[in-house]
């Protein structure tokens, strides 16, 4: 069985990852598989870049697998696109999900409440057994809702509301996350390539 290895020990982008490579018949493999790894810093000064980083920390020690790096991230513009490549720490280095929520939604309270518009993006790097590289990209759009809802998801799922939809993705639930998702979007186009 082919194996992928993606640089990632978040358990919500990996569960993601094997949904949607199930039919693939590969195993999806991530940093907690290893017996050591240490996470690099991720000091790029964008999505991709992070997603550079990753990949190539990967594979150093996967060498002749696929390997995938993934960053990813909420823009909101009434907060200048931010967190964008900070969401996983914006409301600090080891901020909860909820903290990370928390400060999103105060600090468009404080800036600008009415300018609610964001969006989700996601970047991979991915490396062939081959050393190929390959980018993919998705984004989603949407608004910011005016507090948290639903229970489904991870990260900024819980106040994020897509484009045409009235509820976060949340309370969509994960099935229909993944289907139009940032990050189901790069994984399809990943998919092509397998």
């Amino acid at each position: 069985m082919m194996e992928i290895w993606v640089a990632t020990s978040n358990k919500g982008k990996l569960n993601e990852f094997r949904n949607l490579l199930l039919d693939k018949g590969v195993s999806v493999k991530s940093c907690s598989d290893l017996p050591t790894y240490a996470s690099p810093i991720e000091d790029g000064d964008s999505f991709e870049a992070n997603a550079r980083i990753k990949a190539r920390s990967m594979a150093a020690i996967k060498k002749g697998c696929w390997v995938v790096g993934e960053d990813s991230g909420l823009e909101v513009d009434g907060l200048g696109k931010n967190p964008g490549i900070y969401s996983a720490r914006y409301a600090g280095d080891h901020a909860s999900d909820g903290e990370n929520n928390a400060k999103v939604l105060k600090m468009l309270k404080i800036r600008s409440p009415l300018a609610r518009e964001a969006r989700f993006r996601c970047v991979m790097v991915a490396y062939s057994p081959q050393g190929e590289e390959f980018v993919f990209d998705g984004t989603v759009e949407g608004t910011i809702s005016e507090k948290v809802q639903g229970s489904e998801g991870f990260g900024y799922d819980v106040i994020f509301i897509p484009e045409g939809e009235i509820k976060t993705f949340a309370e969509l639930g994960q099935v229909f996350k993944n289907k139009i998702s940032h990050r189901s979007q790069a994984i399809r186009k990943f998919r092509e390539i397998l």
